[in-house]
This record gives structure tokens, sequence and C-alpha cells, in this order.
């Protein structure tokens, strides 16, 4: 007999639709009614096509989403509510996502439905997955590469180190930075 998987979803690699790409794409226009097609794809290989409706009507905004996956058209609709700005000019725009109620910026593709992350428990981004070993590692390699940006940086041309005899704060901060970074060396860290 076979068993369930434990594998976790990975947000990650989730498919995601935040309301800061409907801006960027000008759906967000207010009070107009516009239609468009966006589309997942990955090495030029189309997975996924939602065609997409929305109405930034004052009264009640929404995004239609239809689309086709695993053989089942699915077509429903994810409300709008938007917030004043803090800064006293616009609104702040965000989904209401349709199976927790929750305000959000961004939904991502679970079990088929656009969600937020909070509506499915048994997600994960993929630094929560690692273990200790792997957080060691990739702490030290980033030291490691950051180190080396620092010495680029310090023998660039034209490098201020010292102004009216004090060195600079830049020039502390490499020196810092490139400290962190000296007792590293990467045939350690590959071979552990």
């Amino acid at each position: 007999m076979g068993r369930h998987s434990d594998i976790p979803t990975l947000y990650d690699f989730c498919k995601q639709l935040s309301v800061s790409d409907l801006k960027k794409w000008n759906y967000l226009k207010p009070n107009q009614l516009s239609e468009g097609v966006i589309r997942f794809t990955s090495h030029n290989y189309e997975i996924l096509e939602i065609s997409i409706k929305v109405s930034t009507d004052i009264e009640n905004p929404f995004i239609e989403l239809k689309y086709l996956i695993s053989g089942t058209e699915l077509n429903y609709r994810v409300y709008f509510e938007f917030v004043p700005s803090n800064l006293g000019t616009g609104n702040i725009w965000y989904f209401s996502c349709p199976r927790s109620n929750t305000r959000c910026r961004k939904l991502y593709l679970i079990n088929g439905y656009f969600q937020h992350r909070t509506a499915y428990d048994k997600g994960y981004y993929q630094t929560q997955t690692l273990g200790t070993k792997d957080k060691y590692l990739i702490r030290q390699f980033d030291k490691l590469q950051k180190s080396n940006k620092a010495k680029s940086q310090l023998y660039s041309k034209y490098f201020k180190r010292y102004y009216k005899g004090k060195p600079t704060k830049r020039y502390l901060k490499l020196l810092k930075d490139i400290e962190a970074g000296g007792g590293i060396s990467e045939t350690e860290l590959l071979m552990k």
C-alpha cells in the first residue's frame, strides 16, 4: 500500500498573483473594466494560461479568474478591498482571499485555487525546510561572497579610503566584511 506524501508545498515555487503585478500591467486604473491573459512559463514552455477580467468599480471591485487545471475548468471571482493610503494620496489595493477572507497583496496557486498562504496550513518557504547544516553552509558561503565583493570594491579605481586623515565609513564597512569572510576557505566548505 502506498502512503501519502510528506513533502510540503513550497511557496517559493507556487504560481503567484500579486496586486503589484496587476498595477504594473495597468489593470488597476480607477473605474474601468479590463480583460487580459496571464501566462506562466518555464523554459519557454507554457505551464498555465489564465484569462482575467478586472473591474475596478468603487462599489464592487473584483478580478475574475478563468483557467484550466488538471482537466477541470475553473471560473471564480476574487474581490478587492482598498484602503486609503497613510500618505494621504490614493488608495492601497488588497485581495480578499476567497478561502479565508484574509486581506493580502499576493495570492498563491495551491491545490488548484489562488489563495492566501495562511489558508493552507501545510505550506512552507524553502528556507524553513533546510536543516541546520544547510543553513550554516549558506551563511558561510554568503560571508565568503560578501568578502570577495568587498575586496573587489576596495581595490577598484578611485576608491577613497581616507578623507581628511580619517577612514571613511564605507572603507570601514568593507574592512569589516573582509574580516568576517577571512577565516573561511571554499575547499573546507565543500568538504563539509
